[in-house]
């Protein structure tokens, strides 16, 4: 009990920060010209400054349990890498038309089935799935069809009139940050595993990640295109835009905060990706003044989309302690293997 008290704080703060991550983003859209290479910078930016130099500094001055290893090292840029990825999907989606109050709730609902999926692969726990948890996903799938359909009359309005909307990238873009995000959680998880529970370490890896996806790709792509940097950045653009990465990057730490502090993501995740849909959706109604025009069946949908997540968390096939403490003991053996081989080369080099 005083582990959950401890730490849904911070699973709160991520609630906050991941909810508000499509609105302002889509906020800053309009004062970066619609440059989605832009915003992606600004993104990197943002996560390099709360990934990299924080976890750096902190590392230097007071230091942390676990260590760096190459298999940790690998999962953590692994996982920063669809952390980016998932970030410009996002952002092709919202510069091509797409609105937060319907994209946001569809990417929520759908990333936690995603990263079952992925755990259940890693686990080969596929002799372990429920009804429950299939449930759960038709509930998932049943909402986000809702949701798209439902989605309210406003957001249309204003997609109809920028003229820019591309319902193919919207689509595309979705997809993306749906299975990068999905497969975020348990490729950091292996990283943090590998680095003997790290909490600093896995992120600084996904800071590095980012940078080099959601900073240097996006310079030199802007370098060389027709379009090239924004003609005429506005302060509301570049600060909205890098607003957002902050946003995506504490909210990422108040995750591991919230483990840190006795959290469990049986409860944790279901949390997180419950109420940040419900935030997104408050901020983004209330931007657009639509309040009165938003459908019971656009609520209906959200609500069984949130369901469907939190029931799809819950179900997901777990192994048993047996299993558990079996693959501790082939990590540990792999580790000595590796170590005994890492010896061997520096003796035959000496």
């Amino acid at each position: 009990m005083r582990g959950i008290l401890t730490s849904i704080p911070f699973a709160l703060i991520t609630v906050i920060c991941w909810g508000s991550y499509g609105p302002v983003l889509h906020h800053g859209k309009e004062g970066m010209g619609g440059n989605a290479w832009a915003q992606l910078l600004c993104v990197g930016l943002s996560y390099f400054v709360i990934t990299v130099i924080v976890p750096v500094y902190i590392l230097k001055t007071k230091g942390e349990q676990g260590a760096f290893s190459k298999r940790g090292v690998r999962w953590g840029l692994g996982a920063g890498a669809c952390g980016a990825l998932g970030a410009l999907g996002i952002i092709t989606a919202l510069t091509n038309g797409g609105s937060p109050v319907y994209i946001m709730p569809i990417v929520f609902g759908c990333a936690p089935v995603v990263n079952t999926f992925v755990s259940i692969w890693m686990g080969k726990l596929f002799d372990k799935m429920t009804p429950g948890f299939f449930l759960g996903i038709l509930l998932v799938a049943l909402g986000a069809a809702g949701v798209f359909a439902f989605k309210p009359v406003a957001a249309t309005a204003v997609a109809k009139a920028s003229g820019d909307s591309n319902l193919v990238l919207i689509v595309i873009g979705i997809s993306l940050t749906v299975l990068c995000w999905g497969a975020y959680g348990s490729l950091l998880h292996k990283s943090q595993h590998h680095m003997e529970n790290s909490r600093l370490r896995p992120l600084l890896c996904v800071g590095i990640a980012y940078f080099a996806i959601a900073v240097i790709i996006p310079i030199l792509i802007m370098s060389v295109s027709e379009s090239g940097f924004p003609k005429e950045p506005t302060f509301v653009g570049w600060s909205f835009s890098m607003l957002a990465g902050v946003f995506g990057a504490v909210g990422a730490f108040g995750i591991i905060l919230s483990f840190t502090f006795g959290g469990k993501p049986v409860f944790v995740m279901p949390l997180v990706f419950g109420g940040a849909p419900i935030i997104n959706t408050i901020i983004s109604v209330l931007e657009m003044e639509a309040v009165g025009e938003v459908s019971s069946m656009f609520y209906g949908s959200l609500t069984t989309v949130i369901i469907g997540a939190i029931v799809t968390l819950v179900t997901a096939p777990k192994p048993d302690k047996l299993e558990r403490q079996a693959a501790v003991d082939d990590s540990a053996a792999v580790n000595d293997s590796a170590e005994v081989d890492d010896s061997a080369e520096v003796d035959a080099a000496e």
